[in-house]
């Protein structure tokens, strides 16, 4: 689903992105409402990028890359975590890359995307290549979802990928 962002264009940087693991949803300008393999997702795409809300029977996992005042946990290259009952892991890397270059991968993500039946762009005014774009999939027992980020004026395209399940419960 592709939609056209009424906000101004906040998180202006890559390097002013932060992530957060458990935060209460916050203001969406669109949203995306999936069921995958039983599990809720919700991919909302905020004025300062994207949060995911996911729903399994044993409690809800929520992720937030966004520029966030006040946020002190800045984007990290890999977490790997265990929280109550669910298994998570996150990854991020900055790409820069020549305007030619930028606008070329913009436009496959773009088409990549907004095509997906499982998938989420926002394009922010002003500018075709700036967007933040998500994509869902469920994957043996885990739900997984992309991101990313753009950031035309530098040339930058932040990606994260994330997988996060309910552990099982060992059998005795």
């Amino acid at each position: 689903m592709l939609t056209t962002l009424n906000t101004a264009y906040s998180d202006t940087r890559a390097a002013d992105l932060a992530w957060t693991l458990g935060r209460e949803p916050l203001p969406a300008l669109a949203a995306l409402d999936l069921e995958l393999a039983g599990r809720k997702v919700q991919l909302r795409l905020l004025g300062a990028s994207h949060q995911v809300l996911l729903e399994e029977e044993r409690g809800l996992c929520s992720e937030t890359v966004a520029c966030i005042p006040g946020s002190s946990t800045p984007l990290p290259l890999g977490v790997a975590k265990r929280v109550d009952d669910w298994e998570y892991e996150f990854a991020a890397r900055v790409e820069v890359l020549s305007p030619g270059s930028f606008a070329g991968r913009a436009q496959e993500l773009l088409a990549l995307v907004s095509d997906h039946p499982q998938g989420l762009v926002g394009v922010f005014p002003g500018s075709p290549h700036a967007f933040t774009a998500m994509l869902a999939q469920y994957h043996e027992g885990q739900v997984h979802w992309r991101t990313w980020h753009a950031y035309p004026q530098d040339g930058q395209l932040v990606a994260t990928r994330t997988k996060a399940g309910v552990r099982a419960r060992a059998t005795v």
